[in-house]
C-alpha cells in the first residue's frame, strides 16, 4: 500500500484531480514504470481520506456533470514528503520474470533454450529502440524526470540483453 500511497499522494501533489484524471494518469504514464496497477482507484482515495491525507470536494466545469476533486492536505503533503524520502532508501531486489526460468534451465535442452533465449533478445532490442526513441522525443514535452526513468530503464534492457548474449555463448 506504500507505494499506492506514494503514487496517490505524488498525483495529488502536482494538482488536485478527479478519480477518472487520476486513473488515466497512472495507465498512459506512471503504469509504464511504476509496476503499479491499481483496479480502482476510489477505495485508496476513500483510504487517503479517512487518513486525513486527502480531502474532496464537489465540481462543477461548463456543461460536465459534477465530479468528486482530490486534493492534498497539509497531513499529506507531510506524508508524500515522508514516503518520497523513503522510497528513495528503499532497496528491494528487482525480480525479472527470467529468473524463475533460469533456475530450472538445466531442464531444456540447450538448443531449445538458446532459441528461446535469442527471442527474449530480439523483443529487449524492440523495447530498447521503443525506449530511445520515447526519450528523444520526451525530453521535448514530458518532465524531465520521466526522461531519468526511460534512461534507466534502458540501461536495464540493456544489461539484461548483454547477460543473455554471454548466457547463449556459454550454453
Amino acid at each position: 500500500m506504500i507505494e499506492h500511497e506514494l503514487l496517490l499522494l505524488g498525483l495529488l501533489r502536482e494538482s488536485p484531480k478527479h478519480g477518472y484524471e487520476i486513473k488515466r494518469k497512472i495507465k498512459e504514464i506512471l503504469s509504464l514504470f511504476s509496476g503499479v496497477d491499481l483496479k480502482s482507484i476510489y477505495y485508496p482515495l476513500r483510504v487517503l481520506e479517512s487518513k486525513g491525507l486527502v480531502a474532496k470536494r464537489i465540481a462543477k466545469t461548463g456543461r460536465r456533470p459534477q465530479r468528486l476533486v482530490y486534493a492534498l492536505t497539509p497531513k499529506g503533503e507531510a506524508t508524500f514528503q515522508y514516503l518520497l524520502t523513503q522510497s528513495f532508501l528503499n532497496f528491494k531486489r528487482p525480480q525479472f520474470s527470467l529468473d524463475l526460468s533460469l533456475y530450472f534451465l538445466n531442464y531444456i535442452k540447450p538448443r531449445i533454450a538458446k532459441r528461446r533465449l535469442r527471442a527474449r533478445m530480439s523483443v529487449l532490442k524492440k523495447l530498447s529502440k521503443g525506449l530511445r526513441q520515447t526519450i528523444n522525443s520526451s525530453r521535448k514535452r514530458q518532465p524531465l524526470s520521466l526522461a531519468y526513468i526511460l534512461e534507466h530503464d534502458l540501461q536495464m534492457v540493456q544489461t539484461e540483453s548483454k547477460f543473455l548474449a554471454n548466457l547463449i555463448k556459454t550454453l
